[in-house]
């Protein structure tokens, strides 16, 4: 019998903000049906003698309090203890993330991980979405000069942003072909995604939430004037929103796909109706939000689906 135990792997809570987090927002929720909630860094878990083990410290959250987590006990455990762990630590995709992905494969038969270390590891939230580029803006993946020099001369403005980022970093507006500026680029991120920029950004984006296959709810996220983000740690402004058909049949179909490839939790973007190509699975955010705005506790349905 598993012992009731949620690791969480992911950024110390002092750096978590908890008006927006998901991860300490699906924590508040299993908490309440006695689970115990473990959390260790990314860079704290190890194989020894032959055992996945993590260094973390057991904690509580309450959204009650100002200091919103208090940290129970400090331990080694061995995560084959846990019922579930859940993978939640900000990209960047780097080398450590991968590390992580090979560590827990080691134990993926023994605990439900989500979402799976090896999906993670083979999906690319960016490059994943080139099988579905029929539903979205032009878009290219590329680190050559001439291709990207040729799209924009196509397209004449476009989003450059690379293919490992998150959380709206890093992407540029061009109008015109700025070699220094580009190759600069280009010698950061290796290969970057180029997709013809879409003006009803301004509107705002729609976020949709894939669960165990199933499409569970959105919200639309409009970026600050001036601005082409619609992350809300830059600025953007959540609101309440609804799906069109269009949307909703595309959502549907990635939601099945998703679940083929065993991934559990999914955020995917859409931009006036087009799929703009981040499917995201490494760590998606946006169920509090989601709650605040609407009332609708897409927690209760995560744990729901993981049976817990």
């Amino acid at each position: 019998m598993t012992s009731k135990i949620i690791a969480i792997q992911g950024n110390h809570p002092s750096k978590l903000n908890p008006l927006t987090d998901t991860s300490i927002f699906l924590a508040n929720e299993i908490q309440s049906k006695k689970y115990k909630i473990f959390y260790y860094d990314p860079k704290n878990l190890s194989i020894i003698n032959s055992k996945v083990i993590a260094k973390g410290f057991f904690v509580k959250f309450n959204y009650k309090n100002k200091k919103f987590f208090k940290i129970l006990k400090k331990q080694v455990l061995n995560l084959t203890n846990c019922k579930f762990i859940l993978i939640r630590q900000d990209p960047p995709f780097n080398i450590e993330y991968i590390s992580t992905t090979y560590i827990l494969d080691r134990i993926k038969d023994k605990v439900k991980i989500v979402n799976n270390p090896t999906s993670i590891r083979n999906i690319s939230e960016k490059l994943y979405s080139a099988k579905y580029q029929k539903f979205m803006p032009s878009t290219i993946f590329t680190q050559d000069l001439n291709e990207i020099g040729n799209f924009i001369k196509r397209h004449k403005k476009i989003v450059i942003k690379p293919i490992h980022s998150y959380s709206g970093n890093d992407i540029h507006l061009l109008k015109n072909f700025n070699s220094k500026l580009i190759n600069k680029f280009i010698k950061k991120h290796d290969h970057v995604m180029c997709q013809k920029f879409l003006t009803k950004i301004s509107k705002g984006d729609k976020r949709v939430f894939i669960i165990n296959g199933k499409v569970c709810g959105a919200i639309s996220r409009v970026p600050k004037p001036g601005s082409i983000l619609s992350n809300m740690s830059k600025g953007a402004k959540p609101m309440n929103t609804r799906l069109t058909k269009r949307e909703s049949k595309i959502s549907k179909l990635i939601a099945k796909d998703l679940k083929k490839e065993k991934i559990f939790f999914a955020g995917i973007d859409f931009i006036d109706q087009k799929l703009n190509g981040d499917i995201n699975i490494t760590s998606p955010t946006g169920l509090k939000t989601l709650y605040d705005l609407s009332g609708k506790n897409l927690a209760i349905t995560f744990w729901k689906e993981l049976k817990a």
